[in-house]
């Protein structure tokens, strides 16, 4: 048998755990920034690209995309070369990958505190930086299979499936979901509108968390655990389960981030069922793993290594009992937009992600740098005080969500809300906020220390850029199977079948959850008096999304009634026709909004973006005074509205011919109703005398930016008739 000589790429693997430590730390850092402003509303007062609602995308991009992504590129050409038995592809397309892939990171880094967003969750990235994403991960993919293809082993071990059902599935996620019309260069709207969007949307973040977080990072623990402890792993056969029932399930549950919303009840429903059934094969994994340990428990209590994959485990299968148990209506009903959910999606990213890489970075640098760890007992202290970090982190989180849930719903004898107040809520839980930014401190102190034990470790060992390696040459066999071979044996070494298979299972559900409700009308019964916004209300409305207002405010009313109580009537799947992107949210840190058009004067709202605590006593929201500056650019309202006429949204050429005329008599309007305060007349006039007296241009109250925030958030809800409940309660009780 021919033996053949090989080296292994080392470089590219170091290239991304360097980058999986950089961006790590950036990523915690900023993510501890945003927990302090919980607790310091003004910390970063009248910095808009250091505002919150600018910075949590930029968090949530960076852990997942940045720290998460470059750990799982790292693990997954390490173990890759070596479960093949070859080298990869090609080394340009892995440094395209690479640079590619930092390019688009810096790229995120620049335009979210900029304010270039879509708005729909782990998919912020504007249109030009999401066709990047799609060819970089296209190189990886081409990469990947060519590897697949020379590869000098026969049969695919389990990792390898996880990692070409992680390829497939992710393009066709970022692909569909991001479909968007251009208006300019970091300008776009999302082809999908309302209802349709929420459901692509949520579809695709559903589905990122269990084929770019989840999927990719099972690939891993089925290479390193084994490796780790010098065991087999636990189940073949409970493997193949794992693999084929997660993937095939995992993409149907999507919905059960829209249960009691407006999206028809039948895809909530499907949603429900196929998440209970994700438990399953969930723990599954977690059973597979965790048992591959035995009769290595004594290696577990001395090897950092295994200390940090065995809580990352541990984690994985938390999290994934309390996801399928939030998708129950009851429990949805109390944990949904409440802190539970951020203390959920923080036990899997800190535990299940966050510790499989540190795990697999101590395993991963002293051998690739042919040395030993810098220090053991720093690893085993990163190891503690990131554990009691998540542990610190997340308990007051699940104390604050049960605190919200039960808040918000409880009602007096007569039939009022006793906590009618939003606020009274977000007082009771300013201490859990303060816990989260401590647990959040500890686990970062963690990550700094294990960077520094990866830093001495590297100093102190000798690079070896290309290892050299050597297997047997793959011989050909029968196409077919061999007599007495099983299906699934057959199947691990035809990677082409393996893969349609896979590509074909993530797509059924996909197929019959979203198509009906693109295509069938009747899901999205239209509402006659639901209008197409004004020229002036849609550019307010690209402020709102600017600011990243929806992070914090839902505009989604459930039919419960504490919220129709709270909110007023509750959300209509018509109301949403002409939104494009949807705005529904998935956290409230301050109320909900869809019915706040009408509710309060423009002055109230001018007073409220200025400095919220003036109006609302309490309150954790940040002041937004650059809107009070800034000079309302209306360039492009024009070509927004042609993007939106080849939406299906109906606006006639005169709407668009006249659009600069509408929105000036708006926006007078509103500078009218606010002329009605004689503080705000006062104060006007005198920056106007001031502006002259400096020779300054002075710019008038309509044509500033937040003139069109106020028009948006005036329109809110005003298109169907709202009964006001407390009207009707106070005449029922005259």
């Amino acid at each position: 048998m021919e033996v053949q000589q090989f080296y292994y790429d080392n470089k590219i693997v170091k290239k991304f755990l360097y980058a999986t430590m950089l961006w790590g730390a950036v990523g915690m850092l900023v993510g501890l920034l945003l927990a302090f402003m919980f607790v310091f509303p003004n910390l970063t007062d009248g910095i808009s690209w250091l505002s919150f609602g600018r910075l949590r995308p930029l968090h949530t991009n960076a852990v997942i995309f940045a720290f998460v992504g470059n750990a799982l590129y790292a693990g997954v050409y390490y173990s890759l070369q070596r479960l093949l038995k070859a080298r990869m592809y090609s080394d340009f397309l892995s440094n395209f990958n690479f640079w590619g892939w930092q390019l688009i990171i810096v790229a995120a880094a620049i335009t979210l505190p900029l304010g270039y967003t879509t708005s729909k969750e782990y998919a912020e990235l504007e249109w030009p930086i999401d066709i990047a994403i799609a060819l970089v991960w296209v190189a990886f993919g081409v990469n990947m299979i060519g590897t697949i293809i020379k590869r000098r082993q026969r049969h695919l071990y389990v990792a390898v499936w996880f990692y070409i059902a992680t390829f497939v599935t992710v393009a066709v996620l970022h692909i569909f979901n991001s479909l968007e019309l251009p208006v300019s260069a970091l300008k776009s709207y999302s082809v999908y509108a309302g209802v349709q969007d929420a459901l692509v949307q949520w579809w695709y973040g559903h589905n990122a968390v269990a084929f770019f977080l989840t999927t990719p990072f099972l690939g891993l623990m089925y290479y390193f655990v084994p490796k780790a402890a010098n065991r087999p792993v636990y189940s073949y056969r409970l493997s193949i389960v794992h693999f084929w029932s997660l993937i095939f399930i995992y993409i149907w549950a999507g919905p059960h981030h829209l249960l009691y919303s407006a999206l028809p009840d039948w895809a909530q429903n499907l949603g429900v069922v196929f998440s209970i059934m994700l438990i399953a094969p969930s723990w599954g994994g977690m059973i597979n793993g965790l048992l591959t340990l035995r009769g290595a428990w004594d290696k577990v209590r001395t090897d950092p290594v295994l200390k940090f994959m065995v809580v990352a485990i541990t984690g994985y299968g938390m999290a994934t009992f309390e996801g399928p148990m939030l998708s129950l209506k009851t429990f949805n009903a109390m944990a949904h937009f409440t802190d539970w959910v951020i203390a959920h999606v923080h036990v899997g990213a800190l535990a299940w992600n966050g510790f499989l890489t540190f795990g697999m970075m101590y395993y991963l640098v002293p051998r690739m740098f042919k040395t030993e760890l810098y220090s053991k007992g720093l690893a085993n202290f990163h190891f503690w005080i990131g554990t009691l970090g998540i542990i610190v982190y997340a308990l007051p989180m699940y104390v604050a969500g049960f605190a919200q849930a039960s808040m918000w719903k409880q009602f007096n004898p007569d039939g009022s809300l006793i906590y009618g107040n939003f606020l009274e809520t977000e007082e009771q839980i300013i201490p859990m906020y303060w816990m989260r930014a401590i647990g959040g401190s500890m686990y970062l102190v963690g990550v700094l220390i294990g960077i520094y034990n990866a830093i001495m470790t590297i100093r102190k060992g000798s690079e070896v850029a290309d290892e050299l390696a050597e297997a047997p040459a793959l011989t050909r066999v029968k196409k077919g199977r061999v007599a007495g071979e099983a299906f699934h044996t057959w199947l691990e070494r035809r990677p082409v079948q393996l893969t349609v298979l896979a590509t074909i299972a993530i797509l059924i559900g996909g197929v019959i959850q979203i198509v009906p409700t693109l295509l069938v009308k009747s899901n999205i019964p239209t509402i006659t008096s639901v209008k197409p916004y004004t020229p002036l209300e849609l550019e307010g409305r690209d402020i709102y999304i600017r600011e990243g207002c929806v992070s914090c405010h839902s505009q989604m009313v459930r039919p419960f009634r504490s919220e129709t109580e709270r909110y007023g009537e509750y959300s209509k799947a018509g109301e949403y026709v002409y939104d494009h992107p949807f705005l529904w949210g998935s956290k409230r840190t301050g109320p909900d909004l869809l019915r706040v058009g009408g509710k309060y004067s423009d002055n109230w709202h001018l007073n409220h973006m200025y400095d919220p605590q003036t109006t609302s006593a309490g309150s954790i929201m940040p002041a937004y005074k650059w809107l009070f500056r800034a000079k309302h650019d209306r360039s492009q309202t024009e070509a927004k509205m042609e993007a939106m006429v080849s939406l299906g949204v109906p606006y006639t050429d005169e709407d668009i011919a006249n659009a600069q005329q509408s929105m000036e008599a708006q926006a007078a309007g509103i500078e009218q109703n606010l002329y009605s305060d004689p503080e705000f007349k006062k104060n006007y006039e005198e920056d106007q005398r001031a502006a002259q007296a400096r020779g300054e241009e002075f710019i008038a109250m309509k044509d500033r930016e937040i003139t069109a925030l106020i028009a948006y958030l005036q329109r809110l809800g005003t298109d169907i008739k709202v009964k006001d409940t407390n009207d009707e309660r106070t005449a029922k009780n005259e």
